[in-house]
């Protein structure tokens, strides 16, 4: 029922559209006799001309076939509003403005991509973008099956591939694939894999072999969770840009565990990243856990020790792609490289 009744909605509107076009093209008929160059025919808006493309009464947008993980899916050839969940970051790159950007009431939204669009809140309703219109949807590994046909009911939708969800580079070329623009797409990655290059020979020269860890603070529970290789916000530092991760790291196979107080005196690491879960180290819910950078066991580490813990600005080390990654690289050089 609901695409019968967004189907109708659209009808009537285009309708009435269309029929105060008319009505302007009488009056400007009749007024034609008095008033020179007056039109004899009316011009619809461009919102109206879409209005009537949408409802099936002008000639259709391009479309196209494309399979993603669930299967198969038409999409518009060259997609004007575009919606990626958890994915402004690709299209930022590729200098594509998202008709809404996502956002939860505990973590924020992307801030480092400096967006000046309206938020979609991941924890409310997805009608929300029925008045954002979007004629593409892109989401990532956190829609499942059952979400992915919400957001097929508000406009086509795209689920990236499983084996894709890993490698920032093949996302770009496939947003960019989505969205007609393959040469940009080659563009971003060309510059993205020269950063990570650059980076990796920077690091590795300054710091060898040292170990690395990443590591969370939670505020709701007070915990420390030790981020895994296999990470995807965090895994790119090691398989990208060269750093040599500690064997609690290097041996997890979750993307992140909790670090026991009984562990963490073995995190005996030379260099330690460490960001909130939320907001940022000012905020207010995160000034308790902060308790736990005080504690003994956390100051007896070879890394607090040595002056070589770096506070990570959570925005862009809580995401793994392009941009975030090349700014999480600007990071280390700053950090690691003399």
């Amino acid at each position: 029922m609901f695409g019968v009744k967004r189907i109708t909605r659209k009808l009537f509107r285009a309708l009435f559209i269309l029929l105060m076009a008319i009505a302007v093209a009488g009056c400007g008929a009749s007024q034609g006799a008095t008033t020179e160059n007056s039109p004899s025919t009316a011009s619809v808006s461009e919102e109206g001309q879409a209005s009537l493309q949408e409802s099936g009464l002008t000639e259709p947008a391009a479309t196209k076939v494309v399979k993603d993980e669930f299967g198969e899916v038409e999409i518009p050839v060259n997609p004007k509003r575009v919606m990626g969940v958890y994915l402004e970051d690709y299209l930022t790159a590729l200098g594509v403005s998202p008709v809404m950007q996502w956002y939860h009431p505990s973590w924020g939204k992307q801030d480092y991509l400096n967006l000046d669009v309206p938020t979609f809140d991941i924890t409310g309703s997805l009608e929300v973008l029925l008045e954002a219109s979007p004629d593409l949807i892109i989401v990532d590994g956190g829609v499942d099956a059952a979400k992915y046909e919400q957001y097929s009911k508000i406009a086509p939708t795209y689920r990236l591939p499983e084996a894709i969800l890993q490698e920032p580079v093949q996302i770009v070329k496939k947003i960019a694939e989505l969205l007609n623009m393959p040469e940009k797409g080659e563009e971003v990655m060309e510059e993205y894999t020269k950063k990570m290059n650059d980076t990796q020979d920077k690091l590795v020269q300054a710091v060898h072999e040292d170990t690395v860890a990443v590591v969370r603070l939670n505020a709701g529970d007070k915990t420390l969770a030790l981020f895994g290789i296999n990470n995807r916000y965090t895994g790119s530092i090691y398989s990208e840009m060269g750093l040599t991760p500690h064997p609690f790291v290097r041996d997890m196979t979750d993307s992140q565990a909790i670090l026991s107080e009984e562990k963490i005196p073995e995190l005996n690491a030379d260099h330690i990243i460490i960001f909130p879960s939320n907001g940022t180290w000012a905020s207010k819910e995160n000034q308790d856990v902060l308790s736990l950078l005080d504690s003994p066991l956390w100051k007896s580490l070879p890394a607090v020790k040595a002056g070589h813990v770096y506070r990570a600005e959570r925005t862009h080390w809580q995401s793994g792609a392009v941009v975030a990654n090349m700014k999480k690289a600007d990071d280390l050089i700053e950090w690691m490289v003399p």
